[in-house]
C-alpha cells in the first residue's frame, strides 16, 4: 500500500469518541476536521495564479472576474468528490485507480498525472523564487550581482525552506495543516491591503464577477485562470489527505471493538460525519482562494490596466517595481511576501501530491526528499538559462488544464459506482454536474486549440 504523505502522531480528540450516530456539530470539534482542504487549496492561489490573474487584470481590466467565479464552483464540486472518494473507500485517488482500471488505463494515467506534477512543481518554485528575489535580492543587485545569479540564489534559499515544510510534516499533519492554513491567510491579508489601497470600482467588479463576456483575445487566459484553478494534481492529493484521520479512527477508534458489526456501524458513522466536516472545510477555504484570486485580478486591473511600463515577460517584477511609486512601500512588499508565501506553500504541497501520484498508481516506495531534487532541477536549468519566469508560469497552468480530465474522468467514474463507494456513490444531480464540468472543460481546449494551429 502507497505511503500517505502525513504521519499520524496527533490525533483529534473527536476521532477517538465517534459514536454511531451522528450528534450535532460544535465549532471545538469541527476545528479537529479543518485542515485538508486548505492543503488544497494553497494550489489554488500559488504563483501560476499570480502570473495569470495580474496579466489578466493588466491586459483585460475586471473582464475576466467572472472565470474565477465559475472555476471556484467547479472547484469545490471536484475538491468535494476526491474527499469523498477517500473517506469512502480508505484510499487515495491513484491508489483507486490501479485497483478498479486495467493496467494500460493506469500507466497512461500516471503519465498524465506525472506531466500535471512536472508543470505544477516547475511553476510553484519558480514563483517562490521569484518571491525571495523580489523581496531580498535589490540589495544585491545594488552589489553588483547579476539578475540571473540572484535568482539562482533564491531558488537555493527556497530549497532550503521546502525542506524545511517537508521536515516539519513528518512531525504531524496537525503542524503541516496549521502552518499552511498561516500561509493561506497571509496572502488574503496581504491582498486585502492593496485592494484597499487601490480603491477599485466596484459597480464594475461586481458586474464583471457576474456577467460572462468572452471573446478571442481573452480565450488563452481564461484556460490558463481555469487550469491555474481546477488544478489537477490536488484532485489526486485532497482523496490522500482524507487519510491521516481515517486511519487514527480506524487504529484507535473501531480497533477497539470485537464485534464485526459494531465495527462496521461505528466507521459509517465516522465517515458520515467526516464528511459532513470536510464539506465545511471545503467551502471555506475554496472561496477563500476565489477571494484572494480575485483581489489580484482586481488590484492589477485597477493599478497597472494598459500600463505601457508592464511587460509581460517581466509582468510580477515589473507589478512589483510599479506598486512603490503608485502606492508606497508597504505595497510593494505585500506583494513579494504574498507571492513567496505562495510559492513557498504550494511547492510543499506539489511535491506531496507527486508523492501520492508515483505511489498511488505504481505501488511503490518513493522518498519524499528525493521527489523535491528531482522537481528543484528543471526550475534551476530555466532560470540559469535566463527564460521568462512568467512566460513559463502560464505555459504550465495551460498544461494544467489540458491535464484535468485525465483526473476528472477517473474520479467520476470511480465515484459514481456503487461497489466502489457504497452508500457514498454519486447521486444523480452529482453526477450530472460533474460530468458537464469536465465537458465544459474538455470544450474549452479544443477551442483553444484550434485557435492555436489556426491562428
Amino acid at each position: 500500500m502507497s505511503r500517505c504523505p502525513y504521519t499520524f502522531s496527533q490525533v483529534p480528540p473527536a476521532i477517538t469518541a465517534e459514536p454511531a450516530a451522528t450528534p450535532k456539530k460544535n465549532w471545538r470539534e469541527l476545528w479537529t476536521y479543518f485542515g485538508p482542504a486548505f492543503v488544497a487549496s494553497i494550489a489554488y492561489i500559488d504563483p501560476g495564479n499570480f502570473g495569470a490573474n495580474i496579466v489578466g487584470g493588466a491586459q483585460f481590466g475586471y473582464t475576466l472576474l467572472w472565470v474565477l467565479l465559475w472555476s471556484n464552483m467547479m472547484a469545490m464540486l471536484v475538491q468535494y468528490l476526491s474527499a469523498k472518494l477517500g473517506i469512502a473507500t480508505g484510499r487515495s485517488l491513484p491508489q483507486n485507480c490501479r485497483d478498479h482500471f486495467s493496467r494500460p488505463v493506469v500507466l497512461l494515467l500516471w503519465v498524465a498525472a506525472e506531466i500535471s506534477a512536472i508543470a505544477t512543481d516547475l511553476a510553484e518554485f519558480l514563483g517562490a523564487a521569484l518571491g525571495a528575489y523580489l523581496l531580498f535580492g535589490p540589495p544585491l543587485l545594488a552589489h553588483g550581482l547579476s539578475r540571473t545569479t540572484v535568482l539562482l540564489l533564491a531558488s537555493l534559499l527556497t530549497t532550503v525552506f521546502v525542506f524545511a515544510l517537508l521536515a516539519l510534516n513528518q512531525r504531524g499533519f496537525r503542524h503541516f495543516e496549521g502552518v499552511i492554513i498561516g500561509f493561506v491567510t497571509v496572502i488574503g491579508l496581504c491582498y486585502a491591503a492593496e485592494v484597499f489601497l487601490v480603491h477599485p470600482s466596484w459597480p464594475d467588479v461586481v458586474h464583471d464577477t457576474l456577467v460572462p463576456s468572452l471573446h478571442r483575445n481573452t480565450l488563452y487566459l481564461a484556460v490558463t485562470m481555469l487550469g491555474a484553478t481546477v488544478m489537477p494534481h490536488v484532485i489526486y492529493l485532497h482523496s490522500a489527505l482524507m487519510q491521516p484521520r481515517m486511519q487514527t479512527f480506524v487504529q484507535r477508534g473501531v480497533s477497539e471493538l470485537h464485534d464485526a458489526d459494531g465495527e462496521a456501524v461505528r466507521l459509517a458513522g465516522f465517515k458520515r460525519r467526516y464528511l459532513r466536516f470536510e464539506l465545511i472545510d471545503i467551502v471555506v477555504a475554496m472561496n477563500g482562494a476565489w477571494f484572494i484570486n480575485s483581489a489580484m485580478i482586481v488590484m492589477a486591473a485597477a493599478a497597472f490596466l494598459h500600463n505601457p511600463a508592464l511587460n509581460p515577460d517581466t509582468i510580477l517584477e515589473d507589478a512589483h517595481a510599479t506598486l512603490g511609486p503608485l502606492l508606497g512601500r508597504f505595497a510593494q512588499l505585500a506583494f513579494a511576501v504574498a507571492l513567496l508565501c505562495s510559492g513557498l506553500s504550494s511547492s510543499t504541497v506539489g511535491v506531496l501530491a507527486g508523492q501520492v501520484v508515483i505511489e498511488g498508481f505504481l505501488e511503490i516506495k518513493f522518498p519524499i526528499y528525493l521527489r523535491r531534487l528531482i522537481t528543484v532541477v528543471p526550475a534551476v536549468v530555466v532560470i540559469a538559462m535566463g527564460l521568462s519566469p512568467v512566460k513559463i508560469l502560464l505555459l504550465s497552468q495551460a498544461v494544467l488544464s489540458f491535464g484535468i480530465p485525465f483526473a476528472l474522468v477517473p474520479l467520476l467514474l470511480l465515484t459514481g459506482r456503487e461497489q466502489v463507494m457504497g452508500v457514498f456513490r454519486n447521486v444523480r444531480v452529482t453526477a450530472v454536474a460533474g460530468w458537464a464540468v469536465t465537458a465544459l472543460i474538455v470544450g474549452l481546449n479544443a477551442v483553444l486549440l484550434w485557435q492555436t494551429f489556426t491562428a
